[in-house]
């Protein structure tokens, strides 16, 4: 993806920090409500609580003074830097270096959700729900979210549209390591069908282009097709009762008489019935 560069906000002179470094409490620095990353993998946070411990923080976090306060005290709301803040905390620091911006809102929770797109490290689910926030954090849109993220707005629908697939298959196409073409492929399929096709796409180690002929097929409708052993089954049942019909009119006194002609294809009869 390319993304467009955003400008920050004229600083105030008289501010003094910002666009510094500084050090700042964790317990001072609240969540970015518009935050895309959902998925936190505690392997990875517990490696770089080590580094932290061992190394510091090499690159500050991206913060921006919060409205209001809590009990007289400054809150920051984190722009950047949500593994790093977790990391910090696992790694039992009280205070972590910041770059305190001076912008608005609006413009941080674009800031929070392009500092992770570009860092290329969010799944597909993970970014489609980031632009769904900010869309409906901001009231925005699709194509607005488009032009503030610096892609198609053909791009932001395709995304989008992953979301409507279940939680269950989320979760699924991203275990099984399906790509983003994969899984909104999934989209074509009635619901009760996409668990058993992420199954086959994985088991088959299909690629996106195998993946869309199997999908066409299973939309397919399948033709009904006879058995041959039942069409066997049924002849012989009518043969049987025939024969059945010829013996009970030789009981009867009738001197019929019969002759039979079998083949691979058919069974022909030929029955002289007298009449006096």
């Amino acid at each position: 993806m390319i993304f467009q560069r955003l400008v920050p906000e004229k600083i105030e002179p008289d501010t003094g920090v910002v666009n510094k470094v500084v050090e700042i409490e964790v317990m001072k620095i609240i969540p970015n409500p518009a935050q895309p990353r959902v998925i936190f993998d505690d392997y990875g946070l517990s490696q770089l609580a080590v580094s932290i411990q061992q190394n510091g923080i090499l690159q500050p976090l991206t913060v921006r003074a919060a409205e209001g306060n809590n009990a007289g005290v400054q809150q920051y709301e984190l722009i950047a830097g949500e593994r790093r803040l977790r990391a910090a905390k696992l790694a039992g620091r009280e205070k972590v270096p910041c770059i305190i911006m001076n912008t608005s809102s609006e413009n941080s929770a674009v800031l929070a959700i392009m500092e992770n797109l570009q860092r290329a490290d969010l799944n597909y689910i993970e970014e489609a729900f980031a632009i769904s926030r900010l869309i409906e954090y901001l009231g925005i849109t699709q194509e607005e979210a488009a032009l503030k993220l610096g892609i198609a707005q053909s791009t932001v629908a395709n995304k989008l549209r992953l979301l409507r697939l279940s939680d269950d298959e989320k979760a699924m196409a991203l275990r099984y390591r399906l790509n983003e073409r994969q899984a909104r492929a999934l989209l074509k399929l009635p619901e009760g069908m996409r668990v058993h096709a992420i199954e086959k796409i994985s088991t088959l180690g299909l690629n996106s282009a195998a993946t869309d002929r199997l999908i066409d097929d299973m939309l397919k409708p399948k033709k009904p097709v006879m058995r041959k052993t039942f069409i066997v089954k049924q002849a012989a049942l009518y043969i049987n009762t025939f024969n059945h019909t010829i013996d009970s009119m030789k009981k009867a006194g009738i001197a019929c008489e019969t002759k039979q002609k079998k083949t691979d294809e058919f069974v022909e009869y030929l029955v002289r019935i007298p009449l006096k």
